[in-house]
């Protein structure tokens, strides 16, 4: 199966956190003046923006890297394309090519412009979209001006379910796929064909359901000047549809395989999926809280208690099941291996008390079979006995996060894997009489809130926010695209399961290959994608607990890392109050603390922070490049 299997030796649970690691004065960010400055001025049109698209709008990177990592392009309010390349550590800048001004339409102005946008092809070829819906090919020589090579528009065919007239794009990804092809990723809005230009305003104003495609579009290699002064359409050699705009895309040569990154899976044409519903104004009601009555009755909410209950020391777990205290020992099966439990107990499951049956269940980390042992108190005349597992850990002073592994697929049909620790031992004790107040609930229809094992407290309880957590890192889905539109086999299992992916690599440093940081409790695991006979993510290393100091940056713009090295976390900031970069430096598993440091980038005159890339100084360092409204923020020798 295709997914993300943490590495537990690469987990650090005796992590403290970070430590704050000053910055040498040698290494400290160099402003630069923009004369040619970006832009990310909102467009008008008749179409309002989705939600989708102004988050697009936020995520967007306008600094593009070359692949040698030589030089950066990016592209001025006044649509002239910038390229920058360093003299040791000093910015040099200049006007490779001038776009065209776009003209003005009246079916032009149905549909939002998108932001400029390049991408690299190779060192010499750069693809350019000017938000308007034309792409140009240039090519960047080492000094000088560039050449215009040839001017393309996405094709206008009702027929294959394309936008009734030229659609506005975003330039993602390019990349050769033989010696004689190369293959340019496009995202546009999907615009139904009856959303013309004599469709009244009142029809743009209607809520509908916003979607949008990838266009995989044919290059011919080598690109050669075009002779006539006609505009052609692109060679669309496959087409994706989706619920947002991809956060991050790549092409992997060894596996002639596009990856999708979005909030959902990217479908070929035709699929069938489900719209959400939109209720009407007269279908929403307010969302009821707590000791709230807005039926005018007395009904109840009654919560089930989770599984089992489990508390830990360093040398042990202890695992409490409740069972109905009418089961004799004989109906009772447990079984230690090292790195599995079974515990089956012969019985019918009610309600109130589901009957563990768990065969083989991966545990979250090792155990001593030989010194783990079980018992069972049947306490007289009480409705409920406990079942009580003591597993000693194989590696003593190791904190477990779960019992069972969360991502095992073995654990017993109906039972939670989830069940959050019971921090205070003494807890065990009152599962018997929470079951039976809880049974009693359900019968007589009282309230039995605050009812359950134990009450499973986080081990950060007063510092973490439920809500702040959740919000941390982006929900996606990944899918693998082949070359010629198909899905590959061993990218079939696990498409449509969603992943919390914290951050993606830093431009300008993909030659490491692709990698994500998926985020795990508050960690985040980096995982990077390995090739054998199935390809499979492998986890690297953990940045441990940067879900948790990531939740508390509520202006990140930008999270990018450098796998081994460091996660990088840009605030966007204004010209009233600037922004900062975060670096977590990576640290080794058994280490209780990890660096960090502070920068103060963007504000004042520099403005918000539009674009991010890592290029080479002359000298051979890597050098961050911080592009904001302003001015190039020069960050030398920092990772």
């Amino acid at each position: 199966m295709f997914t993300f299997r943490p590495n537990h030796t690469l987990l650090n649970p005796k992590f403290e956190g970070y430590k704050l690691d000053s910055i040498s004065e040698d290494n400290l960010p160099v402003h630069h003046a923009l004369q040619r400055r970006p832009s990310q001025t909102a467009f008008s049109g008749k179409v309002p923006l989705s939600f989708q698209e102004v988050q697009s709008r936020i995520r967007h990177n306008h600094l593009a890297i070359s692949p040698d990592t030589k030089q950066a392009v990016y592209i001025d309010a006044e649509l002239r394309v910038i390229a920058i390349k360093l003299d040791n550590e000093t910015p040099l800048f200049r006007t490779i090519y001038e776009l065209p001004e776009p003209m003005q339409t009246s079916l032009s102005e149905n549909y939002q412009r998108e932001y400029p946008s390049a991408v690299f092809l190779n060192t010499e070829i750069l693809f350019v979209s000017d938000g308007h819906g034309l792409m140009y090919v240039l090519t960047v020589p080492s000094f000088g001006e560039g050449e215009l090579l040839g001017t393309y528009q996405l094709p206008t065919n009702a027929e294959s379910d394309t936008s009734p007239s030229s659609s506005t794009f975003q330039i993602h990804t390019a990349s050769p796929v033989s010696e004689v092809a190369a293959l340019v990723l496009l995202s546009s809005r999907h615009h139904d064909i009856k959303d013309t230009d004599t469709a009244p305003a009142s029809a743009f104003s209607r809520k509908r359901h916003v979607q949008f495609d990838l266009f995989a579009a044919r290059i011919d290699l080598p690109v050669r000047k075009a002779q006539d002064s006609g505009i052609p359409n692109m060679e669309v050699v496959w087409r994706r549809r989706g619920e947002d705009v991809p956060i991050y895309t790549a092409y992997d040569r060894s596996l002639k395989t596009f990856l999708l990154a979005g909030n959902s899976p990217y479908r070929p044409l035709g699929t069938s999926t489900t719209e959400p519903y939109v209720p009407v104004p007269d279908e929403i009601a307010p969302i009821p809280r707590e000791g709230d009555n807005p039926d005018g009755t007395n009904t109840p909410t009654v919560q089930k208690p989770p599984p089992y209950a489990w508390t830990q020391d360093s040398e042990e777990l202890t695992v409490v099941f409740p069972l109905p205290a009418s089961t004799l020992k004989s109906d009772i099966h447990v079984l230690f291996s090292p790195q599995t439990l079974t515990a089956i107990v012969h019985g019918e499951s009610s309600e109130t008390v589901p009957i563990p049956h768990y065969s083989a269940a991966r545990l979250w980390g090792s155990i001593t079979p030989s010194s783990s042992f079980w018992t069972w108190d049947a306490q007289g005349t009480s409705a409920y006995g406990l079942l009580a597992l003591h597993l000693e850990k194989q590696h003593e002073g190791t904190r477990w996060l779960h019992v069972f592994d969360p991502v095992a697929q073995d654990i017993g049909t109906g039972i939670s894997a989830d069940v959050p620790e019971t921090l205070d031992p003494s807890e065990l004790h009152n599962i018997r009489e929470s079951l039976e107040k809880y049974t009693m609930a359900l019968s007589e229809g009282k309230d039995p809130s605050g009812l359950g094992l134990g009450s499973g407290v986080p081990g950060l309880e007063g510092e973490m926010d439920d809500e702040v957590d959740a919000a941390v890192g982006s929900m996606v889905c990944l899918t693998w695209v082949a070359e010629d539109g198909t899905e590959p086999v061993w990218a079939r299992d696990g498409a449509d399961t969603p992943v919390n992916i914290l951050s993606t690599p830093l431009p300008g440093t993909r030659h490491s290959g692709v990698s994500v940081v998926v985020k795990s409790t508050v960690d985040g695991l980096v995982y990077t994608l390995s090739h054998g006979e199935s390809p499979t993510w492998q986890h690297t290393s953990t940045y441990s607990a940067l879900a948790f100091v990531l939740a508390s940056k509520r202006d990140t713009r930008f999270t990018y890392h450098v796998p081994s090295k460091a996660v990088l976390a840009f605030e966007s900031g204004t010209a009233e109050y600037g922004g900062n970069l975060y670096i977590y430096r990576a640290s080794k598993p058994k280490d209780m603390w990890a660096k960090q440091a502070i920068l103060k980038i963007g504000g004042g005159a520099a403005g918000s922070v539009l674009g991010v890339g890592a290029v080479q100084s002359s000298g051979g360092h890597l050098v961050i490049l911080c592009l904001c409204e302003g001015e190039l923020i020069v960050l030398p020798n920092i990772i």
